[in-house]
């Protein structure tokens, strides 16, 4: 069975810092692993719900199934606590060198990420940009304003790098994203702005 956004397996050698070309995702479950290990957070990829179908039981150890279908559309690509909040983001690629196109992103998915705000949750969207070995984090916040207030059909790369934060790569976790959620949900503000830098 085939799921979306192309779920690799991931390999003990891809923890190479120097193996450049590893997607968003096997970053992101690589630097889960290491906030679970580490006891510093609980942040799971989600499971994309399915209702099956047909199963063949011809292997008793090892069922196969042989047809299925997503019951309902997936929201978010992760969610966790951290520090007593709830945490839910949305992660994404572009090819793209000047903008991140909004089609990327389903209506349903920032209603989701409207909600958790709405009710006290952290929730933001993290963006790589593969030709350019570069990877945002956009606020839930900004995302939802300048959706509502700009009425484009994609977001630019000025645009985060003004608003956004980057996040650096590193050997572990390789992106430490949690780092900036500390400083601009968590953190004190004024730590905030002396340490942080905008790219």
């Amino acid at each position: 069975m085939k799921y979306p956004n192309k779920i690799k397996k991931l390999h003990h050698n891809e923890t190479n810092y120097a193996n450049r070309g590893m997607t968003l995702e096997n970053d992101l479950n690589l630097t889960n692993n290491y906030y679970l290990e580490n006891n510093i957070a609980i942040i799971y990829k989600k499971a994309t719900p399915i209702q099956v179908v047909k199963i063949n039981y011809n292997n008793k150890k090892h069922p196969l199934i042989k047809e299925a279908y997503f019951q309902t559309p997936s929201t978010t690509d992760y969610n966790g606590v951290y520090h007593g909040k709830y945490i839910d983001f949305e992660a994404k690629e572009t090819k793209n060198k000047t903008s991140f196109p909004l089609t990327n992103i389903h209506k349903h998915q920032l209603n989701h990420i409207e909600k958790v705000i709405e009710h006290g949750g952290i929730s933001f969207i993290i963006v790589r940009w593969t030709t350019l070995n570069e990877t945002y984090l956009l606020k839930g916040e900004t995302l939802i304003s300048y959706i509502n207030n700009k009425k484009q059909k994609s977001i630019p790369l000025t645009f985060f790098k003004k608003e956004g934060y980057i996040i650096k790569e590193n050997y572990q976790p390789r992106l430490d994203y949690l780092k900036i959620i500390d400083l601009i949900y968590i953190g004190d503000s004024n730590e905030k702005n002396n340490t942080l830098s905008k790219k």
